[in-house]
Parts: structure tokens; C-alpha cells; sequence
């Protein structure tokens, strides 16, 4: 690996980090992070970049442990850093989406079953309606292991990516998730909701009856997305 040459030409508002930090935290405390899983965002100034944390426990990150990337997955300025191994979700993610500004990587536990068993992920609740179409599962075998199923190349990233498609998840066989957004506040909405509406779809399977999906014309994204930040950032928060 070789680090990126340039710096930044443009600072980034402490307001964006801050709510990077946040988002981490906030997914931690809800179970969708454990002790590994990441959130990044695109940087503002330049759509080349993008901001993730070092290598950390996501319910540990802070403003100070915010690094930037280029798309390559390579740090800018890692000073003696740790980084994710699995970073190269996040870089090809952006690369293969430029509308995509905020990326969630998770080992959420209900995704498991659904990415092992061909049982399809759809959307029950009108609050994951982004579900609406099945959700797409990423085989590792098809671009070939290094470090059992583990991202660990920008090749192996890019075939999440192509997976992924237009969507907004994609599930990882025996793994977990990949999550991407717009913006941050809806990246954790999407990696929050994923795993609520995976528990309930659970539930409603276990009843063995006929189960009412989603429809494309039911699907919006929720409003008062700001309300739900305030409360999910105050519980994640109140001991920082």
C-alpha cells in the first residue's frame, strides 16, 4: 500500500465529523456496530476522499480518530495510524456511486441468517420501505478469498460494489452488511432499520401465514429524520 501523495485542499467543518462521530456511536449503542464494523462519509470538499475512522471500537471513536482516504482505500496522512483492513468497502463503494455520500459496514446479527439460507430480506415496516426490493447477497468466492471473508482489496470491494448495484444494501454471506446513503443521518437510519425490519420479517416468518410486503408505491423515506437523529444522539452521547 502506498499512501496518497496530496493533502487536502479543503478543511472540513468539525459539524460533519462531529456527526460521523456520532453515527458510530449511535449504531454501537443500538448493537449494529459490535467491536468492529465502520461508518464513513464522502468528503465535502473533494468527492475523490473520504473520512473514516482508524482502526477503533466504534463506540470509542472520537473527533481525533477521523482520518481521510482517497478512493484507492490509501490514507492521506496515516501517521503511524492503524486502519480498518476493511476500508476497501468504503473507497470502492464511492468510487461505483457517486451519489452516495455516507457508507455503513456492519456484521448486524440478524443479516446472517438471510445472507446464508437464500430466505429473501424485504422490507415489512414502512419505516425500512428503502427494502422495498429484495435485498442482493455478495459472494466472496466469486472474486476469490484472501483472509477468510474478509474485504481486504479494492478488487473485493469492487465486487461488493457491483453487487450492491443501485440499491441501497447488500448483504454479505456469513458476514454482514454493506449500508450506503445520501448523508450520514440517513446511512444510520438505513443501518438501524436493516436490522429492525430483518427481526420483525423474522417474527412474521415464524407465524407460517402469507406475509404482506412493502410495495415500490409505500416506499418513501422518513420524515422528521432530524427529530430521530436528536433522540438516537442524546442516548448514544450522554456519556461521552
Amino acid at each position: 500500500m502506498q499512501a496518497a501523495s496530496s493533502p487536502s485542499s479543503d478543511p472540513v467543518d468539525p459539524a460533519l465529523v462531529g456527526n460521523l462521530v456520532i453515527a458510530s456511536r449511535i449504531l454501537a449503542q443500538h448493537g449494529v456496530l459490535d467491536a468492529w464494523g465502520h461508518v464513513s462519509v464522502r468528503h465535502p470538499g473533494n468527492p475523490e476522499r473520504y473520512l473514516l475512522s482508524r482502526a477503533r471500537a466504534p463506540a470509542l471513536v472520537s473527533a481525533e480518530d477521523i482520518m481521510e482516504f482517497d478512493l484507492d482505500s490509501n490514507p492521506i496522512d496515516q501517521c503511524d495510524r492503524r486502519v480498518f483492513l476493511e476500508r476497501f468497502i468504503h473507497g470502492e463503494a464511492y468510487r461505483s456511486r457517486p451519489d452516495v455520500h455516507a457508507v455503513v459496514h456492519s456484521h448486524s446479527p440478524t443479516m446472517i441468517p438471510f445472507s446464508v439460507t437464500g430466505e429473501p430480506l424485504k422490507a415489512i415496516s414502512h419505516i425500512a420501505s428503502f427494502l422495498v426490493k429484495e435485498v442482493p447477497v455478495w459472494e466472496i468466492r466469486d472474486v476469490g478469498i484472501t483472509q477468510g471473508l474478509l474485504v481486504t482489496n479494492n478488487a473485493q470491494g469492487k465486487s461488493l460494489a457491483q453487487t450492491l448495484g443501485d440499491g441501497p444494501v447488500a448483504l454479505m454471506r456469513g458476514h454482514g452488511n454493506l449500508v450506503v446513503a445520501p448523508n450520514i443521518k440517513l446511512a444510520v437510519q438505513r443501518a438501524l432499520y436493516t436490522e429492525v425490519n430483518a427481526q420483525q420479517l423474522v417474527t412474521a416468518l415464524s407465524f407460517r401465514r402469507p406475509i404482506t410486503y412493502i410495495a415500490p408505491d409505500e416506499s418513501q423515506d422518513p420524515k422528521r429524520l432530524d427529530d430521530a437523529w436528536e433522540v438516537w444522539k442524546r442516548d448514544a452521547m450522554k456519556d461521552a
